[in-house]
């Protein structure tokens, strides 16, 4: 059981890398794309409309610029999660089977999938995750008016 949950939450963990690098990149690309529109607005006899182009643009760029600053910090927080070990209760790192799902305790990556089964990838921060932290198998937590009961913690 105990390699099982191993390789279970190293299979989520490279699930939620693989969603971070997704999201760095390809804020990363809209920024450089955004940069290149205002770059390449020229000078044209309509005066206001060339600064207006390069406003938009540069509104843009900020834009994306708060969603890579976004991502890499998702990136900061799932570098502190620890999956080499085996938690006996709801905590970053664990993953917890209730009657109404499973959930990976690290950041917000929403439905993952492993093979025919899904889990969710939430932060600890996170409503369901708050409601659940320190619960142990066995027990139940009431979140947004219904029951979990905890089946299992790994």
């Amino acid at each position: 059981m105990h390699e099982l949950a191993q390789n279970t939450k190293s299979a989520l963990f490279s699930l939620c890398q693989q969603y971070v690098k997704q999201r760095i990149d390809t804020a990363r690309q809209a920024m450089e794309a955004a940069q290149e529109a205002a770059n390449s607005e020229s000078k044209s006899s309509a005066g206001d409309k060339y600064e207006t182009g390069r406003a938009m643009a540069q509104l843009e760029r900020d834009r994306n610029a708060q969603l890579l600053a976004g991502a890499l910090q998702l990136e900061r927080d799932l570098q502190q999660i620890t999956i080499d070990k085996t938690y006996e209760s709801v905590q970053p790192g664990s993953i917890v089977t209730t009657n109404r799902g499973a959930y990976f305790i690290s950041i917000g990556a929403g439905k993952l999938l492993l093979g025919d089964d899904a889990y969710f990838g939430v932060s600890a921060g996170s409503p369901i995750a708050v409601a659940l932290a320190g619960r142990k198998a066995g027990e139940v937590a009431a979140f947004n008016k219904m029951m979990y009961e905890v089946l299992s913690v790994v």
